[in-house]
């Protein structure tokens, strides 16, 4: 978290909408009583991300019987997006965040050093909210090897 923005962990996430994949909006109230993951990635089509979008697809099926959605965000364009879903056969949507609406919700807009270079970029991060709307777990500057795993023990142990 920067100083100046206030932590929501442990607090209910405010009503937002977002355009995602499949010509469908995002809209956080339509999903009460269930259990949302949100991971932000950095971008499409990248090492890091391809593998943790796997890891993702891969676990689905057990984070639907424990009643979890997921969902990927970042800023890449929803033609970006669709292009990735599809090349990963992703069974769950994609969100576009391209004024950083949700990465700035979230503080995962972060200065990085990319190449010598010092970046503005998202930061790897993971979010779970329960089916009443209050994030109650968060992952920052996530490594990809084992975090998916560490994401589903998590969720199978909330209500």
């Amino acid at each position: 978290m920067t100083d100046d923005t206030p932590s929501i962990l442990n607090k209910t996430v405010p009503e937002f909408s977002a355009a995602m994949t499949s010509g469908k909006t995002f809209s956080l109230s339509d999903y009460k009583g269930k259990k949302l993951v949100l991971y932000f990635y950095p971008k499409d089509n990248t090492p890091g991300c391809t593998t943790e979008g796997i890891q993702f697809r891969e676990s689905y099926p057990e984070f639907q019987k424990h009643n979890t959605e997921i969902f990927g965000i970042s800023r890449d364009s929803l033609k970006s997006h669709e292009g990735f879903k599809a090349k990963l056969d992703m069974p769950f949507e994609l969100i576009s965040d391209p004024d950083e609406t949700l990465c700035i919700m979230f503080d995962v807009m972060k200065m990085k050093n990319m190449y010598g270079k010092k970046v503005r970029g998202v930061e790897r991060s993971t979010f779970v909210i329960d089916g009443s709307g209050t994030l109650v777990k968060e992952w920052r500057g996530v490594k990809v090897p084992s975090h998916v795993d560490e994401v589903l023990s998590f969720v199978k142990t909330i209500a």
